[in-house]
């Protein structure tokens, strides 16, 4: 097939001395990179797996408003983006390591730590002898810290500053023993100058640190917009490095957590499975994700097959729904996507297909209506007559000339027992509308962050994530089982499950 940078070869003196056949040849290979650049243009959300985030603005103003042209005009009109110049982007410089340039002027605190409130700690049995140890043997205070954290009231949220004492007591046996902060489990990453450790020893107190984890996971603010959000609205003053810690805190406290959800995704029914391209220091990861009826699982890897099965094990015996990617291809039980399938069968219709335009609205009509005759409970002959037809239309095409057209009949045909699974299977789902309706955040996410930028910070996304949207399809109260899981992980307790509740449909 004729490609774009060939067309520059194509000059007049070139076309002058070709001979009819060749000149015939030539004119058709044109007509079909034409073609194949029409219907390139023409993909959006409704004809390809492209988010809906990646629509052209502009055409998105004139689909909505096509029957007023006056809004049109307002809108843009000549200006949008076909009529933008082209801007050649410059070589970029090599990205610079993230922090301080050594040598740089620090900044330190400026706002004094007050203390509302004291909250003491004492040991309650003599280290030695295992004596209980009361009010009277305290003998001193041995380490003090200022923790900050945040009071949620009715429509109100408070910060509150706590001095935390650690005391030492004296037993009768003459040992004395000390009480001191907890510490939990800890992550190494390499280049990093200090490892993120768990600890009750910390400024920010365990709700105030899951609030900093909403506004940067769930609401997906930077770690400077959060600093600002802080600062302005309640009035603390935090450094990003403090910000970042309490991110990374919430995303190691809930590694522990996605390896029981990991079982319970092994024993569902039914799993909706899906991948999204993801980004790591520039290096193309994959971002998959999981969903049965109450639980979600997250996991940034590669594309491999191993992935996959690091999420739902070897000895999956439930259902599988998805995409055609390659990977399901060899679990049993699985039903495909059939939306995926329609907007590529709306593409044909759509596109310059010649008699594969036909073809395309053909199946993509004959799809939707299998969907509603199983829902609606129709006679068996309809869905029958409906089944058939699809699967002869696709016989009928399966040798087009066209490649697209031929691509699609043989991809439905290739893979229809699972195109058709839901038939015998009532409540088996006939589209992946659960796992891309679990991506949409992270696809959001990545075009504003780019991704991730380390092994840590992947592992960490992917765990607080899948707490979040495990909560979530559980009912369960989100930050308040957050905050308990931060506190059981610095003070190096089991964490918490998370609770059973009826799924929010």
């Amino acid at each position: 097939m004729l490609k774009p940078d060939d067309l520059t070869e194509i000059t007049p003196d070139l076309v002058r001395d070709l001979n009819r056949e060749t000149l015939e040849r030539l004119a058709l290979q044109v007509v079909d990179l034409a073609l194949h650049l029409a219907n390139r243009l023409n993909l959006n959300s409704s004809t390809s797996s492209c988010p809906a985030s990646s629509d052209d603005p502009y055409r998105r103003q004139a689909a909505r408003a096509k029957t007023d042209k006056e809004r049109d005009r307002g809108d843009g009109g000549d200006e949008g983006p076909s009529g933008a110049a082209t801007v050649v982007p410059l070589e970029k410089p090599p990205a610079k390591p993230p922090g301080k340039r050594p040598g740089m002027a620090g900044h330190w605190r400026s706002q004094p730590i007050v203390a509302t409130g004291e909250v003491d700690h004492a040991p309650v049995h003599c280290a030695l002898c295992g004596q209980a140890l009361g009010m009277v043997d305290r003998h001193h205070v041995d380490s003090a810290h200022h923790v900050y954290d945040l009071e949620r009231g009715d429509m109100a949220l408070s910060v509150v500053c706590r001095k935390h004492r650690y005391f030492a007591a004296r037993c009768a046996c003459g040992h004395e023993t000390v009480a001191r902060p907890a510490e939990g489990k800890g992550s190494t990453s390499e280049g990093r100058k200090r490892d993120l450790v768990l600890t009750e020893r910390s400024l920010v107190g365990p709700m105030l640190a899951t609030f900093i984890a909403a506004l940067a996971k769930r609401f997906r603010h930077s770690r400077a917009k959060v600093q600002e959000f802080l600062r302005d609205w309640l009035g603390l003053e935090l450094s990003v490095a403090t910000i970042n810690r309490c991110v990374h805190e919430f995303g190691l406290a809930s590694e522990p957590v996605v390896e029981d959800l990991i079982t319970e995704l092994q024993r569902a029914e039914v799993l909706h499975l899906d991948e999204t391209p993801w980004y790591q220091t520039g290096v193309l990861l994959w971002l998959w994700v999981a969903t049965s009826r109450t639980v979600v699982v997250f996991r940034i890897g590669s594309r491999s097959k191993g992935d996959l099965v690091a999420m739902i094990g070897e000895g999956f015996l439930g259902w599988l729904v998805s995409d055609g990617y390659r990977a399901y291809r060899d679990h049993p039980r699985r039903q495909r996507c059939l939306a995926h399938l329609i907007r590529k069968a709306v593409a044909l219709a759509t596109g310059f297909y010649r008699n594969g335009s036909q073809f395309g609205g053909e199946v993509a009509r004959d799809l939707r209506a299998l969907i509603k005759a199983v829902a609606d409970g129709a006679d068996g002959e309809r869905v029958k007559r409906l089944i058939s037809r699809l699967k002869w239309g696709c016989q009928c095409h399966q040798y087009e000339t066209e490649e697209k057209v031929r691509a699609l009949a043989r991809e439905i045909l290739n893979d229809w027992d699972a195109v058709i699974a839901f038939v015998n299977n009532p409540n088996l789902p006939p589209t992946n509308n659960d796992a891309e309706r679990a991506l949409r955040h992270a696809v959001i996410a990545r075009r504003l962050s780019f991704g991730t930028r380390t092994d840590e910070g992947s592992r960490f996304y992917a765990a607080g994530l899948s707490v979040i949207e495990t909560c979530r399809k559980r009912g369960v109260d989100v930050w308040n089982y957050v905050r308990d899981l931060i506190t059981a992980a610095r003070a190096g307790l089991p964490h918490p499950p998370i609770p059973t509740a009826v799924p929010v449909s």
